[in-house]
């Protein structure tokens, strides 16, 4: 049964009121890829009554009423996505359609709508509790830059007018809070609780906090921006992280406290098993429904977490570095569920996470003592101490395909190549190749350029030619025509001309012309974005060279795709402007594009 989305649905379960009112920026799908489902069948599971209110109206202020007054609090998430990538690309233009919302229509949330619904609700409800979370919250809990402002933004917690904020995976904390909630704590002294943000006006007891330079000060120079995410990431392990304190003005303070604990194997069984419906409200339906959920709805989630630490992702600051494992047996079980769905063909489309072959903590130093400080896992290279180990996750895959009804098992989360190539044993890499891969098997090698890789905290490009020539190898062995599909980003911070270039002549020489190229796309919270807004790696301080401009952005993005016939006034003037006219010829062994511009093109000179 989904959770009550109105009156007449409280009336039937015999309720009055809602213990919690949760206020969302999707559509309503009570599936476990959706965060507000999750949370919201956690505090089901612990007895509190939850009503949902799904991307209400911002032009009617009752839109939020329709529940009423929750007895507890409110909760909003913005939805599974930050808004402002779901609403814009990386140009900054609006995109046409959302597929977080029935039929796809875009425009039915606002911009930031975690201070929108906020904003909405404390109108109406001056003193009612509102907690925040999910990943626009998460990512914007402290100072940050965001990058449709093009400015540094205060804490969320703020700028929304919000009393709590919950960060990271919140299935502990909100239970917590929760719990204290009921006890009568009022939501100002809920303090206490790891994985939350709170607000003070005195942070002299703090325990063991680290004090960030003030939000003023930091506005001012960006290098001390850049000083202080420096800090940050150094704490986001819930062993060894510090509480953060972030001053505003004279007397108003923002105080993180550690991340929760990662869930146990148990647990986040748990909390995967819990009573969804594993699709969307029935009221879509005549709308089309929402079309994110055919991407995940036969797809199993076998993990969470990720060592890998890539700079331009945020899963670090969201969901930490340590690995969590969902059993064999719970997975098996919901893949039954799955083949009992008349609308299941055979095929389960993903087993995976983050990072699919990552199922156990990177090493056992890890388990007692935290993720490093002051390393990473797998850069520059694999960690000495690592222990790459696939027996698991091939076990769990035998398993899954030998199930009657299932013809297919799909891995397309992604695999860390450099991990699979650190196993002496080729298992996992043969297996993959010969059940899990349909003719191309997706891999993230980014870039070609060491220096820019570096910055990236991906393997050096050896690493990656390491890679492919095995995958060929044991394709060859098993007779199979698969070829690697590398996601590239263009213009990625460290990124040059002469950089693009390197990498137009290298998909020049694979004989591969990518469809999609991303375009560096700075979100908050990564350690990439501090780098386009700051100039400087966070981590050691030095400068670092970024394309801000667009035409830039524009010309390295072409070199990409440099045969499309509309990409080659950009693709010219960027060899031109980087001394590399050899480029520019008829030799097609070595040159990206001829002298003129090819015939059908709309402005093709004869």
């Amino acid at each position: 049964m989904f959770l009550p989305i109105s009156k007449e649905d409280m009336a039937e379960r015999g309720w009055e009121q809602c213990d919690f009112v949760f206020v969302i920026g999707d559509a309503y799908v009570d599936h476990s890829s959706f965060g507000p489902a999750i949370i919201s069948r956690v505090l089901e599971s612990r007895g509190y009554k939850v009503g949902i209110i799904s991307q209400p109206d911002v032009h009617d202020e009752n839109s939020i009423t329709i529940l009423g007054e929750p007895r507890l609090a409110f909760l909003v998430c913005a939805g599974n996505m930050d808004s402002m990538v779901n609403h814009y690309t990386v140009n900054k233009k609006k995109r046409h359609q959302d597929a977080y919302t029935p039929g796809g229509v875009f425009g039915k949330r606002p911009n930031y709508p975690t201070i929108v619904y906020t904003n909405m609700i404390k109108r109406k409800y001056k003193h009612k509790p509102v907690v925040l979370g999910g990943i626009e919250a998460s990512l914007r809990r402290l100072a940050h830059y965001d990058y449709w402002q093009n400015k540094l933004k205060r804490s969320i917690l703020l700028d929304s007018g919000a009393d709590l904020l919950i960060y990271g995976m919140g299935e502990l904390a909100i239970v917590e809070v929760a719990d204290a909630l009921e006890a009568g704590i009022p939501v100002e002294d809920i303090t206490y609780i790891d994985g939350t943000v709170y607000k003070c006006k005195d942070p002299s007891d703090v325990f063991e906090g680290i004090m960030l330079p003030e939000y003023d000060e930091m506005k001012k120079d960006k290098l001390v921006y850049a000083k202080s995410f420096g800090i940050q990431i150094k704490h986001t392990d819930h062993i060894t992280a510090h509480r953060l304190i972030e001053k505003y003005g004279e007397k108003r303070y923002v105080v993180q406290n550690p991340p929760q604990r990662p869930l146990t194997t148990q647990e986040l069984d748990d909390v995967y098993e819990l009573p969804y419906e594993n699709t969307y409200h029935p009221s879509y339906e005549a709308l089309g429904g929402v079309p994110a959920i055919k991407e995940i709805k036969f797809s199993l989630a076998s993990n969470r977490g990720c060592f890998g630490a890539c700079s331009f992702c945020a899963i670090t600051f969201h969901e930490g570095r340590t690995i969590q494992a969902r059993s064999h047996e719970s997975l098996i079980r919901e893949a039954k569920k799955m083949i009992q769905d008349p609308d299941f063909k055979g095929y389960i489309h993903d087993v995976g996470g983050p990072t699919a072959n990552f199922r156990r903590p990177a090493c056992e130093k890890q388990k007692t003592k935290g993720v490093c400080m002051n390393k990473e896992c797998l850069w520059p290279k694999v960690c000495k101490n690592m222990v790459v180990d696939h027996s698991d996750y091939v076990a769990l895959l035998r398993k899954l395909r030998a199930l009657d009804g299932v013809k297919k098992v799909f891995i397309r989360s992604g695999i860390r190549y450099d991990y699979a190539l650190a196993d002496p044993d080729d298992t996992f890499l043969r297996e993959l190749s010969q059940y899990h891969v349909s003719g191309q098997l997706r891999v993230a090698p980014e870039h070609v350029s060491d220096h820019v890789l570096d910055l990236m905290g991906k393997p050096r490009n050896d690493v990656y030619k390491q890679f492919c020539k095995k995958f060929e190898k044991i394709n060859k062995e098993l007779h199979l025509n698969q070829y690697l599909v590398p996601y590239l980003i263009s213009s990625h911070p460290g990124s040059t001309l002469k950089d693009a270039i390197a990498l137009a002549e290298s998909i020049r020489d694979m004989g591969y012309m990518p469809e999609q190229v991303q375009d560096f796309y700075p979100t908050p919270s990564t350690v990439s974005t501090v780098m386009y807004y700051c100039g400087v790696d966070p981590r050691n301080m030095k400068p670092v060279y970024s394309v801000t401009d667009p035409h830039e952005k524009a010309m390295q993005r072409a070199l990409l795709q440099y045969r499309k016939p509309e990409n080659y006034d950009l693709v010219k003037e960027a060899l031109i402007k980087a001394h590399r006219e050899d480029l520019i010829g008829y030799d097609h062994s070595h040159c990206l594009i001829p002298p003129r511009k090819p015939k059908g093109h709309p402005h093709h000179k004869k």
